[in-house]
């Protein structure tokens, strides 16, 4: 299975993030990727929920999300919008941070919205709120599509074992981990986590990212991690793209999912027990 990892660094204008994604879709068509998976906030990285609100759409009217499917059809691709930035249905004022599948016919197969919400202070300069702006979700996602079984989940959800483990036993091949990883936090504990991950499920983790510096029409500019990687079900790192925006393409041979499994079947050996006591 051919896959294309697409690193990024958005902006805050979705019609610019566009553009820029037009020509990355054509690369990764013209190099044989069987499907693309996109970063977490394709479409927009900004913190301000007063531009937010003014730029963004719902499921059925974001711009964004008609576009991948329109690629996917004429490109012919699998595409996993890691996540976009979506306005909710009402009475739900707070955005969505939404990952979509779609099919290379351009129909979307499945969608997960962000569980775990990013409430951190990891310095004294670097502080977010996203539950402020961002409803969480609160449902397990597994997309089963004729190429593997994907798992769906996003960025700071990758701090959460548990959700990973019941995407592996109901039959995950595949954990998508897009991501706009802080720069704080990013050095000591992205990979290592991705590694986590991969070697507690016996999955492939494909973590496409956001990197470097994100322009802003209205505030201060984002940072962000970049490193998009791809870990096999051993725990080894088959691709690190690095800081530099791009298109990245690795082969996954997803026999290697059953001879992990088989070499340390961990995902059968749960026990029930007590405790511990509060």
């Amino acid at each position: 299975m051919r896959v294309a990892l697409l690193q990024m660094t958005s902006s805050d204008a979705p019609e610019e993030n566009r553009r820029m994604i037009t020509p990355m879709l054509e690369e990764a068509a013209r190099q044989g990727a069987a499907m693309v998976f996109t970063p977490e906030v394709t479409n927009c990285v900004s913190m301000d929920r007063a531009h937010q609100a003014r730029v963004l759409a719902t499921q059925s009217e974001d711009a964004t999300l008609a576009h991948l499917q329109a690629e996917a059809a004429r490109l012919g691709l699998w595409i996993n919008a890691g996540s976009l930035a979506l306005k909710s249905d009402p009475p739900e004022p707070r955005f969505a941070n939404r990952g979509v599948m779609i099919d290379p016919s351009g129909a979307i197969t499945a969608t997960y919205d962000k569980m775990h919400m990013f409430d951190v202070s990891v310095s004294p300069t670097e502080t977010y709120r996203e539950s402020s702006g961002y409803a969480p979700g609160s449902r397990a996602v597994l997309a089963r599509t004729p190429l593997a079984a994907i798992g769906m989940t996003v960025c700071y959800d990758l701090r959460f074992p548990a959700l990973y483990r019941a995407l592996a036993q109901a039959g995950a091949e595949i954990l998508t981990v897009p991501a706009a990883f802080s720069t704080a936090t990013g050095p000591v504990h992205w990979q290592p986590l991705l590694q986590a991950r991969a070697i507690e499920t016996g999955c492939f983790v494909v973590a496409a990212a956001q990197t470097g510096t994100h322009p802003s029409q209205t505030g201060k500019p984002r940072r962000t991690y970049g490193h998009a990687m791809i870990v096999s079900p051993w725990g080894d790192v088959l691709l690190d793209a690095g800081t530099r925006p791009g298109v990245f393409i690795a082969d996954l041979d997803l026999d290697q999912v059953a001879d992990a499994r088989r070499r340390v079947p961990s995902l059968t050996h749960d026990r029930a027990f007590d405790g511990p006591e509060p």
